[in-house]
């Protein structure tokens, strides 16, 4: 585990910036940026196009380590290169921005109330290979509809289990259980999922460390006590589907709480920009989403 790493997720200022998008919801995030489906015919030329689009940012003078702790990637995004670098290596000795990867396969259809992980198929063998292309720690994400306890019980659990096997790999796990921002009882779900975070974390061996990825709460400052637990590397919020200035008042109110934002990150980028509107467009959302962080 790097050290310079640790210390500057555990206690840096700054955001981290998920660039995952999966095979799944990556046609939306290209749309989002202006490649329609009838500019690609296949999954390679479609993955061409998405990693020219994280290049485009990741290589954009905005985008560093002022700013920015982390970046998350996909699989495919992990084995492609930027220039002569994979794009871990190049996050981390060009721009000082530790990487993380996607590791979850997607969700499973919607049962008591939550939509837990699809099974993770040779998760060691994806494991190993993120530790030789010297990645820091991963992401999984599984869903609250609702506040069903039984549902968010075995939701967590499942997150906290493949967390461990995560743990002895040498990476650190973020556990990201969503709670649906449209969701009726959401104030009620994140109760429920607070108190079973707890229980988890209580179970961990000391020394297991890891980052949790949460819906910004309904009532401010919500998960600020689970900061201080030992095992708690550091918490980052979702923006869920808010847009990118109401996910900033909200983050704001959230003290010491910090961004790990996809579609409110890359709001408004298109391909069809010239690079200097990319660039003022992108260095506007950094700074905002910086400034909504270390409050």
């Amino acid at each position: 585990m790097n050290k310079e790493q640790m210390d500057r997720i555990h206690t840096g200022k700054g955001f981290i910036a998920a660039l995952d998008q999966s095979g799944g919801s990556t046609p939306t995030a290209l749309l989002q940026y202006g490649i329609s489906k009838d500019s690609y015919s296949n999954d390679e030329e479609m993955f061409n196009l998405v990693h020219e689009m994280r290049t485009r940012i990741i290589t954009n003078p905005a985008f560093n380590s002022d700013h920015i702790l982390g970046a998350i990637l996909f699989e495919n995004t992990m084995d492609r290169k930027i220039g002569d670098q994979f794009t871990a290596d190049f996050l981390w000795k060009n721009k000082n921005v530790v990487p993380f990867l996607k590791i979850d396969k997607g969700l499973d259809g919607l049962e008591n109330g939550v939509q837990l992980m699809k099974p993770i198929p040779n998760l060691n063998e994806l494991l190993k290979r993120a530790v030789e292309k010297n990645i820091f720690g991963t992401k999984m994400r599984s869903v609250i509809k609702e506040a069903n306890s039984e549902g968010i019980r075995k939701l967590v659990e499942q997150q906290f289990d493949i967390g461990k096997k995560i743990a002895q790999a040498g990476l650190i796990p973020i556990i990201e259980p969503e709670v649906d921002i449209h969701s009726k009882d959401k104030e009620k779900s994140e109760k429920l999922l607070k108190s079973e975070i707890s229980n988890q974390l209580a179970a961990l061996d000391k020394d297991v460390k890891v980052m949790l990825k949460l819906s910004i709460p309904t009532v401010d400052n919500f998960y600020h006590d689970l900061m201080d637990n030992p095992n708690v590397l550091r918490i980052v919020a979702l923006s869920g589907g808010y847009t990118q200035s109401e996910a900033n008042k909200k983050l704001a109110h959230n003290h010491e709480l910090i961004a790990s934002f996809s579609r409110a990150l890359s709001q408004g980028l298109t391909a069809q920009q010239t690079d200097k509107e990319f660039n003022l467009m992108l260095s506007n959302s950094i700074c905002t989403i910086y400034e909504a962080s270390i409050k």
